[in-house]
């Protein structure tokens, strides 16, 4: 069993962010990145999960790619406030998947509400400042999307 019902969960109490964008999938990835990095991220890591299954397992996914956002400040705040153990969900990651040739789905959810709502952070003033920190950063993003 579970120590959380998911199903009492709101969209916000994760952070859930989503859009679309109609154009190609390799521009959708071009734009999520420039402008993820003039909301204040860093991109340090990137990668296919579509295209490691497909060549591993045949999968035959569609486009599927993950875009590690980072912003060095509150990783460094938010590191100190949970003891190193929120490092184990960095980096904030930003999905950017094809529904359909021409359309986009670009979607993120919070790891610092995550990280509080399982206990890896703490429920204090110094958190909640990271989590409305980072999720000013996140809305700004969505925002140009």
């Amino acid at each position: 069993m579970l120590p959380i019902d998911p199903a009492q969960l709101d969209p916000d109490d994760i952070g859930e962010k989503e859009t679309v964008l109609e154009m190609d999938h390799e521009d959708a990835i071009e734009h999520v990145r420039e402008v993820f990095t003039e909301a204040g991220f860093g991109i340090p890591v990137e990668f296919s999960p579509s295209e490691l299954l497909n060549e591993k397992v045949e999968a035959d996914r569609d486009p599927y790619y993950v875009l590690g956002a980072c912003n060095p400040a509150v990783a460094d705040r938010a590191l100190e406030a949970s003891d190193g153990e929120l490092g184990a969900l960095f980096p904030c990651n930003v999905v950017v998947w094809e529904e359909e040739p021409g359309r986009q789905r670009v979607y993120h959810v919070s790891i610092m509400r995550i990280a509080r709502l399982v206990g890896m952070a703490p429920d204090d003033d110094e958190m909640a400042d990271i989590v409305a920190e980072t999720g000013e950063l996140v809305d700004n993003a969505f925002e140009e999307l």
